[in-house]
């Protein structure tokens, strides 16, 4: 009798054994395949963000671009789009006075900015939202009290309808606005926009969050890659 149930647990063991390996095997295989998902970054082309996969160049002339803009950067520079055309770039909407989700974006980025302080493919901007309080010498203490280094990461300022139309229309980064499209709302929001060097948006993360950040920090990787293969 006792053998028999000897056989019974050997047996149950056995098929355990196999189970975990076949899980860890389809594991493997899974992290393989996610691995080769994410070898090129798709490109967004409308406010939902649904993702194009792989455009042909013909078609890509079609997808939307970052259009032109033109601010004051926090040393009084005026800054434009040309100023970052041939960079990969992080993009975001902030304003100094902000005491909650504004903080985290700033610690965050800086975290970036660190990371790729000695990397000359990789620029960051944010633009305030409220530029009536926001003027460049508010902006400059801002970026010295947060060892923000002004050629790197530029904090912009401007007329606010030139903003608030950039925020809604070319980065889609007003969530709020999807839904209501009340051009008098606020802009409040978390969202990072990753932007290539042809002014192509390729990804967008929430700001607050350590593993957007590190995601943003592969999808980078991915970016610098897939200029470096042509």
């Amino acid at each position: 009798m006792w053998i028999k149930k000897l056989s019974l647990i050997l047996l149950v063991l056995s098929c355990i054994t196999t189970a975990c390996k076949r899980s860890l095997e389809n594991k493997d295989k899974a992290i393989r395949i996610g691995t080769k998902k994410i070898d090129k970054l798709p490109y967004y082309n409308t406010a939902d963000f649904t993702p194009s996969w792989l455009p042909t160049d013909d078609e890509l002339k079609m997808f939307h671009k970052i259009p032109n803009f033109k601010f004051k950067n926090q040393l009084g520079k005026e800054i434009t789009n040309k100023d970052l055309r041939g960079y990969i770039y992080v993009a975001n909407f902030f304003f100094t006075t902000c005491p909650s989700i504004c903080v985290k974006l700033t610690n965050n980025i800086s975290k970036l900015q660190e990371e790729y302080f000695e990397d000359d493919e990789i620029k960051f901007i944010s633009h305030t939202v409220f530029p009536s309080h926001d003027t460049v010498e508010i902006l400059q203490k801002y970026g010295e009290r947060n060892d923000i280094n002004p050629e790197k990461w530029y904090l912009v300022t401007g007329k606010e309808e030139e903003i608030y139309n950039l925020a809604r229309e070319a980065y889609f980064a007003d969530e709020t606005y999807k839904q209501t499209h009340d051009k008098n709302g606020f802009i409040h929001t978390e969202n990072l926009i990753l932007i290539d060097k042809n002014g192509h948006i390729r990804g967008v993360y929430k700001g607050t969050l350590p593993e957007e950040i590190e995601r943003i920090q592969r999808h980078i990787e991915i970016l610098k890659r897939e200029y470096s293969n042509g």
